[in-house]
């Protein structure tokens, strides 16, 4: 991989799905890319196809009824072309998942050292006591404590954090580059949640992994993203930096998404209306239904081009196109290091998506 090459580059990825109402677009023709060390969050209310998009990358979606296009590439190579043997390969040692609810994603007929185990003889070539002793050393190094004894336990034995941690010694058994980790705290009390994120760091440190996020909480955003992806009804509206979004939102969808928080001011609740219907969306920006701001420029044509409007934040909004007056929507906003605090524990949204 060339050094200025990201560790995952998704160009134009598109999802739909073949439903009785006819097509049903979940992502439509998203771009954004992780490098290899930092953490991208992706955020949105629940149904804006954040996890859709993740999943669409290693093609973990049934196809049919599921249809993805666009191009995926990890250190240069398309995931989307590949042969499914060849994407398995990948799938777990390069690229590992950790999935929103761990109680559903294990198996309760089988100890959390037999899952590890398995894990790790399906990637890799190794004896069973080779398995056992890297299973150990990997629940280990995720918090577990006591790791050999509790190797032979069932996952009803382990509180929602211990299972959290399970499912992370998991995916680091084939040593990833990448880790896709959807909504991996959303179940979690505050506290168990900081223990959680603080766990990801220090792995990602240690094992150099990009990590792309999955969140509604932006609190997690705050804390935890290098750069953010805000989307809405299957397309970006914005990404940047995590200071420059939280300091400077472009996009009324990002204002309105930090204005819930009362740290900004705001009630606490959501964003007045609901996403449109994805079998039918609308002309224009997709936004505009619920933007304050909404002209009839943005009721007409497509989903609005993306513009650069600080040197590393883009912007999908024709306020800032040709023509645009962008101090129609130009806010201010409170970075995470404010004195009087960014996201805390508020959410955007249901924790589902």
């Amino acid at each position: 991989m060339a050094d200025d090459q990201p560790l995952l580059e998704v160009e134009n990825l598109t999802t739909t799905f073949s439903t009785d109402n006819g097509t049903l677009t979940a992502v439509d023709g998203i771009d954004f890319t992780v490098d290899t060390g930092e953490t991208v969050c992706i955020v949105g209310e629940s149904g804006s196809g954040k996890t859709v998009a993740t999943e669409s990358i290693t093609r973990i979606i049934n196809t049919p009824p599921g249809e993805i296009e666009g191009t995926v590439r990890y250190k240069g190579r398309d995931l989307l072309s590949m042969s499914e043997s060849e994407l398995r390969n990948i799938r777990g040692n390069d690229i590992a998942h950790i999935f929103q609810n761990p109680q559903e994603a294990m198996n309760h007929c089988y100890t959390v050292g037999w899952q590890i185990t398995e894990a790790l003889q399906i990637h890799q070539d190794v004896s069973d006591d080779e398995a056992r002793a890297k299973a150990v050393d990997l629940m280990d190094r995720v918090g577990i404590a006591n790791a050999s004894s509790r190797f032979d336990d069932y996952p009803h034995e382990f509180s929602g954090g211990q299972k959290q941690r399970v499912m992370i010694a998991m995916a680091l058994v084939g040593d990833p580059d990448l880790l896709i980790a959807d909504e991996p705290t959303t179940a979690l009390d505050v506290t168990v949640q900081a223990q959680i994120l603080k766990l990801l760091d220090d792995l990602q440190e240690e094992f150099e992994m990009g990590i792309l996020f999955v969140t509604h909480d932006l609190g997690v955003v705050a804390e935890i993203a290098d750069r953010i992806v805000v989307m809405y009804a299957g397309k970006v509206m914005e990404r940047g930096g995590v200071l420059d979004i939280f300091d400077h939102p472009a996009h009324p969808y990002t204002q309105q998404l930090l204005e819930c928080l009362p740290e900004f001011g705001g009630s606490g609740g959501g964003i007045p209306g609901t996403l449109p219907d994805p079998h039918n969306p609308p002309d224009g920006c997709r936004f505009a239904p619920r933007c304050e701001y909404a002209e009839e420029a943005c009721r007409t044509g497509d989903q609005p081009d993306e513009i650069e409007v600080a040197p590393d934040q883009e912007v999908s909004c024709v306020h800032y196109g040709p023509g645009g007056n962008p101090s129609i929507v130009r806010s201010e906003g409170l970075g995470p290091g404010d004195e009087t605090g960014a996201a805390g524990d508020s959410e955007v949204g249901p924790a589902d998506d």
